[in-house]
């Protein structure tokens, strides 16, 4: 299970993207445009590798749902892992053409579509914090990628045991 791993990455890399590309315009310098654009390609990369892991694990999380986790899905394929799958691929696309934008940016050395790019970062970052929050909802709720989803609750019954001996 891969996916747990890049969707952190994807998560942080464009949330720094972002505070650098503001860095950027506090104090334009060609460093910090080309270090801004680096850090927005790496966001890039990871949200499609996140994509692209959690497409492949998703075949393995139906059977480690809740009961009511399984019903979600079932309710004519609009359930929250549909969603979520959905929005990763529209999140990991918009990225990569706010990448491709910063990029013209920042070799065309226009400002403006610097600022274009870093406002088009903004959203998107707030839709994969989103998206973050629907993945919590996944795994906490739900129990998706969580082997044996009430182990911890057996873990604190053998505690509870082990104390009482």
């Amino acid at each position: 299970m891969l996916h747990p791993a890049t969707a952190h990455f994807a998560v942080v890399l464009p949330i720094i993207s972002l505070v650098l590309g503001i860095a950027y315009l506090i104090k334009p310098s060609e460093l910090m445009s080309k270090i801004s654009t680096r850090f927005m390609v790496f966001s890039t990369l990871f949200l499609i590798a996140a994509y692209f892991s959690g497409k492949n694990d998703a075949s393995d999380v139906y059977t480690f749902l809740s009961k009511a986790g399984q019903a979600l899905l079932t309710k004519g394929g609009e359930g929250v892992l549909v969603t979520h799958k959905d929005l990763g691929l529209y999140l990991a696309i918009s990225m990569g053409l706010a990448t491709l934008i910063k990029f013209y940016g920042c070799f065309k050395k226009a400002l403006k579509v610097e600022i274009f790019a870093i406002l088009l970062v903004t959203i998107i970052s707030g839709g994969i914090l989103y998206q973050a929050k629907m993945g919590g909802e996944l795994t906490y709720e739900y129990g998706a990628n969580v082997t044996n989803y009430s182990d911890g609750i057996h873990c604190l019954e053998e505690a509870a045991a082990f104390a009482e001996d």
